[in-house]
């Protein structure tokens, strides 16, 4: 094991949905007192010493302003290092990054990743996600999320065969998984027909098969390897991290049937934990459209390229599964919180390889989870880190 000086000591979220009833400060609040409730020798909240905040409020809200110093006074360490993290869809995954260098490099001993959204209190119509996805005025006319992926499913479809019933099986296994996890917006059952027949939204995308706007935050406490049995005595450690970044605009991509910026992250990843795909004993990836988890699982390199839809089909993906995949209900069940998103996915990774996932626990062979996100405008950055139980 390659890189693993930084130890997870605890994590939690609270649920997502459409949480009108809830401020931006007090879902921080519960993500945070969430976290600090889960380890396991007890954690007083003024051991942190710096925090890093999560969230996309500065580009969908224009509030600048709001994360980094207004999110250690809600929850109760105000005086503590904070910044804010703004990096599109990673940026949670990129935010538990730059948390693990801080501890790493000796300048923090205990650190505060934590994620925190609000999605349902202003409409697309009203600016929230067409600002995020505001660039050139002409390259990008007309382009929302679907569009934006769309093309790859419809290459896929060209190239491998792969049919709109495998994008559906992707759907109902998430659903599926939604149905077992308490922090997912979604907790209902749907079928490959349901799916087919749900309302088009960009050919051959259709409602069931996108992840919805969703309400939440998650935290996890990061630790020095020397000071972990203070917290726990089953840390779970980061094995290693990467990330990379692509062009923006559909144009300049060189293929349409995978995101070279995920494998070129999860290269970086794998290669700093000294770890293979076949070493991954669950996923949690990122599935704003069904195509994008079969494009994932290829791109992580768990199947073949152009095989991500059979596989799919075939349940090699599903809770007991040869490589299960998004146990929690991944971004189209449990929602999509973007500040929050990552560190959720974290979160069950870190619940996965301690044996705590309740009705949805893995099998654990190897003590290794991958934690995955991509996006940004034309999927333009991604981040993967590695979450292990061998310790160093």
């Amino acid at each position: 094991m390659g890189w693993n000086r930084v130890a997870v000591v605890g994590a939690g979220l609270i649920r997502f949905g459409e949480l009108f009833d809830q401020s931006y400060e007090s879902m921080a609040h519960g993500a945070f007192v969430a976290a600090i409730s889960s380890v396991d020798k007890g954690f007083a909240p003024d051991a942190v010493e710096a925090a890093f905040v999560a969230t996309q409020r500065g580009t969908l809200w224009g509030q600048e302003g709001i994360g980094g110093n207004t999110v250690p006074s809600a929850i109760g360490i105000s005086g503590v290092a904070c910044t804010r993290i703004e990096n599109a869809c990673p940026s949670g995954s990129d935010a538990f990054r730059v948390g693990a260098m801080a501890v790493a490099s000796g300048v923090h001993d205990v650190v505060l990743v934590i994620g925190v959204e609000k999605m349902r209190d202003k409409s697309t119509a009203e600016g929230l996600l067409s600002r995020a996805a505001s660039g050139h005025p002409i390259y990008n006319r007309g382009e929302t999320a679907p569009v934006l992926f769309a093309p790859f499913a419809t290459r896929h479809m060209h190239e491998f065969g792969t049919t709109r019933e495998m994008l559906a099986a992707v759907a109902v296994k998430n659903h599926h998984n939604g149905t077992l996890d308490p922090y997912a917006h979604f907790r209902n059952e749907v079928t490959v027909d349901q799916v087919l027949a749900s309302p088009p939204v960009c050919r051959p995308l259709h409602l069931l098969d996108c992840c919805p706007q969703t309400d939440g935050a998650a935290a996890a406490i990061l630790v020095s390897a020397e000071r972990a049995d203070q917290f726990t005595n089953t840390p779970v450690w980061v094995a290693g991290f990467g990330v990379a970044t692509d062009h923006p605009y559909l144009h300049e991509k060189s293929t349409y049937v995978a995101l070279p910026v995920t494998t070129a992250a999860a290269q970086r990843a794998y290669a700093m934990a000294g770890l293979s795909p076949t070493d991954i004993d669950v996923a949690e990836v990122h599935d704003c459209f069904t195509i994008t988890e079969i494009l994932d699982i290829e791109d992580l390199g768990f199947v073949d390229k152009g095989k991500g839809g059979v596989a799919s089909l075939d349940g090699e993906t599903a809770l007991g599964g040869r490589i299960p995949v998004n146990p929690s209900g991944g971004l189209l069940a449990k929602g999509h919180p973007i500040g929050a998103t990552g560190i959720a996915q974290i979160t069950e990774c870190y619940w996965q390889l301690r044996g705590e996932a309740d009705g949805r626990q893995v099998e654990i062979r190897h003590g290794n989870a991958l934690q995955h996100n991509v996006g940004g405008r034309g999927s333009g950055v991604s981040v993967v880190n590695i979450l292990t139980t061998n310790g160093p």
